[in-house]
């Protein structure tokens, strides 16, 4: 048997007589009409066309390493494609499928990887909960005691027919389950850790076959998205990409291999070297409410603080008090700015800061003056029928009018207005999709009608990128939504989440760079004149471990609480231009909801910066640092720089941080800097 070797270390098995495979599971997995699965199950793998395919050949360009196959006896040839950065142990994976038979073929499912794993008895299951102000809710569970049952299979002499399957419906790619996991082997620390890049339905599932574990990694389906795609003899269909990341040395050095291997599939941007720090006017602040005279001294107080881009968030474009179903123009408010919004934008510049502005762009309010100027073919549809979800229709990105009208939207506010940042909110789910223009698709499939927007959305965002390349675009969708690197490959940060209580935000933001890297993810910090000076520093070390967001009412607060927040500010601006090179790890562990102490470690070359956060627990806490075992350290306050210091004792032999809070505020939290000292190895 023939195999080949990509660059970081998974090995395609070659057979003269078989598909191509990883671990015994084929790599491409396609469900269509009229032929199905080989083996019965609710499974996306032993499909017969799958175990059909045979090699035809393997090549490399500068796209990556192919595999290509062709089952005979549909005609139908596949091309694998694996895409990697060098030195990363992480690899993107896309499958292409084109129809070289005589008869149409009806695809139901198309796998963009599948691949063969260790025995289920040693595997972890990782996987992420998500859902408004509560995302990133990540589990490790026993696949073997928890998930998978002992079946006895051998004695059977067949695969299992259950699965462990997670899957994402309509346009919130990560409002109920995130489209990433991983599993990890607990006896040899081998971990396998993926991520579906996709603002659109997902499908990822594992589970037992006679050798072994399996995974299965899918965009849209029939079963669960209502996904057809009809292809003619001479037409292909390409899936969703997916990225998976793999080491031999533990969980936290599979999110190493991922976090590098997602800096490599982003657009480069200028903010990617600067990661201005940015102050948004909405959160616990104007709360969609601007005017003239509360932005100037909201304006002229975050600029003193440090912030470098000033935000005005919803609300900029209404004239009531009644804007949710009325929006869609996006023209400038005369009653809120009787100067004009251009007064409030010059000020934002005087004061030495980028203006930017939210924007939803994808919705048209059922009561907004645009509802009835743009054709009815321009939004999605059900049965003839335009969709709406709370007061707001829903734009079809493959309608040239809803292009041409979103274009002139944001070419306006950049080029006339001088906005240089952009906030692209979205904050209602269309659901399945659409069948306007679909029945080509395969039936009227509402799934390949939606599939077509979601891409149609990601072009449109790489045209607006490519006429305004200096234009910031922060990713929202109600915070974290819709937080998929099919987006973040193109925008600059993630909002990562709408939570207000400032209480229960630590958990979200400690999670984050399990799914997203720490220099796209912004994690609300508002301070609020109110607040005691450790509820403040406990609510802006929630900020400084990610892409520090500001808000909060900095223009009320007396000169001591100001300069706290300076001092967070100049905190991020040490750290920033060791955001783009840390790796995250997790001293406590996974975090929980409740958890009575959080922390997040972010390690960049020669230092390590620790955040830890103490919510009304005991007052000592131990963490374990790993990868500073063995070697004296330095452990410094970054923030907060004026409040009690905590005690800590380093074993590091053990490689153990214990930690005593100071004061009895049950709410605290910290910024450490953690060297290592000269002589260490």
């Amino acid at each position: 048997m023939r195999s080949t070797s990509l660059d970081w270390g998974l090995v395609i098995d070659l057979p003269d007589d078989g598909p191509a495979a990883i671990s015994g599971q084929p790599i491409v997995e396609v469900l269509a009409a009229g032929f199905g699965r080989a083996h019965v199950s609710q499974r996306n793998v032993r499909t017969a066309i799958g175990a059909g395919m045979r090699v035809a050949g393997t090549s490399a360009d500068r796209d990556g390493v192919h595999v290509d196959q062709r089952d005979e006896q549909t005609g139908l040839r596949s091309r694998v494609s694996f895409r990697s950065a060098g030195g990363v142990a992480a690899c993107q994976v896309r499958t292409t499928v084109t129809n070289d038979g005589a008869e149409p073929i009806l695809l139901l499912g198309v796998t963009s990887l599948a691949l063969g794993l260790p025995p289920v008895a040693a595997l972890d299951l990782l996987a992420g909960d998500s859902e408004w102000i509560g995302e990133g809710r990540w589990t490790r569970r026993r696949l073997r005691d928890d998930l998978v049952p002992d079946l006895s299979l051998p004695l059977h002499g067949q695969d299992g027919r259950g699965r462990v399957a997670q899957v994402g419906t309509g346009t919130w790619s990560t409002g109920t389950h995130l489209p990433a996991g991983a599993l990890v082997d607990r006896d040899s620390g081998a971990a396998w850790l993926w991520q579906i890049e996709h603002n659109g339905p997902w499908r990822w599932e594992t589970g037992e076959r006679l050798g072994g574990a399996y995974l299965a990694l899918l965009g849209p389906t029939d079963l669960d998205h209502q996904w057809q795609q009809r292809l003619e003899p001479g037409e292909s269909f390409t899936t969703v990409p997916v990225s998976v990341a793999m080491s031999g040395d533990g969980f936290d050095a599979a999110v190493a291999a991922m976090t590098a291997h997602r800096r490599a599939l982003r657009r480069p941007h200028p903010a990617d070297r600067t990661l201005p720090v940015v102050f948004n006017d909405y959160m616990n602040t104007l709360m969609g409410d601007p005017t003239t005279a509360k932005l100037r001294p909201l304006i002229d107080a975050a600029a003193a603080a440090g912030a470098e881009v000033f935000c005005v968030d919803a609300g900029w474009y209404d004239n009531d008090t009644a804007w949710w179903d009325s929006v869609g123009e996006w023209q400038p408010s005369q009653t809120r700015f009787p100067g004009g919004l251009e007064e409030v934008v010059a000020r934002i510049r005087d004061r030495g800061m980028v203006p930017g502005l939210w924007l939803e762009p994808e919705v048209i309010g059922v009561r907004s003056p645009m509802q009835d100027k743009l054709p009815p073919e321009a939004f999605l549809q059900r049965g003839g029928v335009r969709l709406v979800e709370h007061g707001r229709y829903h734009l079809d990105l493959r309608h040239p009018a809803a292009v041409a009208h979103l274009d002139e939207v944001v070419d306006r506010l950049v080029d006339q207005l001088g906005v240089g940042y952009v906030k692209l909110d979205y904050n209602i789910d269309p659901g399945a999709g659409t069948d306007l223009g679909a029945a080509g698709l395969g039936n009227g499939s509402v799934g390949a009608g939606l599939l077509g927007h979601n891409r149609a959305h990601l072009d449109w965002l790489d045209r607006v990128l490519d006429r305004h390349p200096e234009l910031i675009l922060e990713n929202c969708a109600s915070g974290g939504m819709r937080a998929d690197y099919a987006l973040l490959a193109r925008m600059q940060l993630q909002s990562t989440s709408d939570q207000q209580d400032w209480r229960r935000y630590p958990p979200i933001a400690v999670a984050a760079p399990l799914s997203v890297l720490p220099e796209q993810a912004a994690s609300w910090a508002y301070p609020q004149p109110e607040m005691s000076a450790e509820e403040a520093a406990f609510t802006l070390v929630t900020g400084l471990m990610g892409r520090l967001y500001l808000s909060g009412r900095v223009d009320g607060m007396s000169e001591r609480q100001q300069r706290n927040v300076r001092d967070a500010v100049t905190a991020y601006r040490k750290i920033r231009s060791d955001l783009a090179q840390a790796a995250p790890a997790w001293p406590h562990g996974l975090p929980g909801w409740d958890d009575a102490w959080l922390s997040l470690a972010l390690n960049a070359p020669g230092v390590t910066y620790l955040a830890l956060w103490r919510r009304d627990g005991a007052a000592t806490t131990t963490l374990h640092l790993d990868h500073l075992r063995g070697r004296p350290i330095e452990l410094d306050v970054l923030f907060p720089l004026h409040l009690p210091a905590w005690t800590h004792a380093w074993d590091a032999a053990g490689g153990t941080l214990t930690v005593t809070a100071a004061g009895d505020e049950p709410y605290a939290a910290r910024l450490f800097r953690i060297t290592p000292t000269e002589g260490s190895r």
